[in-house]
């Protein structure tokens, strides 16, 4: 169960429509949170998305509450998954937790062993919607 922040999350259009058309062809049941996510979110143009929201392809520095083990994530698609290289998909459970929140935000997964995980957002080191490209 990933807590929910107190504003709502921001998507942009083109990453709304996408991942709604890749839980169209998922196993709804397995994804209900990141349904959920798509219901509530606030969805805005790709140009005005904030440069601190965590989009698809957002390479972000995230630590431990504790601000210990600092490290780079990627948030892909299932495809270009690979945990071990830092890109993690949005349909596992850390994936999920970081889409649309922001840097300074700490979020917060249960994993599949059932145990709580918590990070928190440091940097983005790139937006694709930052640097201008709309469509990645």
């Amino acid at each position: 169960m990933s807590i929910r922040p107190t504003t709502a999350r921001l998507l942009s259009e083109l990453d709304h429509r996408r991942i709604d058309l890749l839980l169209t062809r998922s196993d709804a049941q397995r994804f209900v949170e990141l349904h959920s996510l798509l219901d509530d979110a606030d969805i805005v143009p790709a140009p005005e998305v904030p440069a601190a929201v965590v989009t698809m392809y957002t390479r972000l520095v995230v630590e431990d509450p504790d601000g210990s083990n600092r490290r780079q994530l990627t948030l892909c698609y299932p495809n270009d998954a690979d945990p071990a290289a830092g890109l993690v998909s949005v349909l596992s459970p850390i994936g999920g937790a970081l889409l649309g929140r922001r840097r300074g935000d700490e979020v917060a997964w249960t994993t599949p062993t059932g145990s709580t995980q918590r990070l928190r957002i440091v940097e983005l080191a790139f937006q694709p919607e930052a640097s201008g490209d709309y469509t990645m």
